[in-house]
């Protein structure tokens, strides 16, 4: 069941923090510039914020769009997309300009 990380659930998440990121399977475009505009970390458990500095942790999402990807490529943190399985050459090449850490470990093919 796909799960949609919306532009208020960020901006309500940017807020108050409440929320869990990782929860969420898509994200839409205007939700992933929001997030990709914030400085800081976006991590909800407390041990790890203070071990990671500025890092945005996005492992539950499976599908990413480009225009997404290029928004995410701005975070100036590093940037954890674990849960994708695949990328357009689009969102690869926007990714590639990432200047943070990128992790993305759960590629497994390429869509062309």
């Amino acid at each position: 069941m796909s799960k949609q990380l919306t532009l208020e659930i960020a901006q309500k998440f940017l807020q108050d923090g409440t929320g869990d990121l990782d929860a969420f399977t898509s994200i839409d475009d205007a939700a992933a510039q929001a997030l990709a505009q914030h400085e800081g970390d976006l991590l909800l458990d407390e041990q790890l914020r203070l071990a990671l500095k500025e890092s945005l942790l996005l492992n539950g999402l499976t599908s990413l769009s480009d225009a997404a990807a290029k928004a995410l490529a701005q975070y100036e943190g590093d940037l954890s997309l674990d849960g994708l399985t695949s990328l357009s050459d689009a969102a690869a090449k926007a990714l590639a300009q990432h200047e943070g850490d990128l992790s993305l470990e759960g590629l497994t093919r390429k869509i062309f």
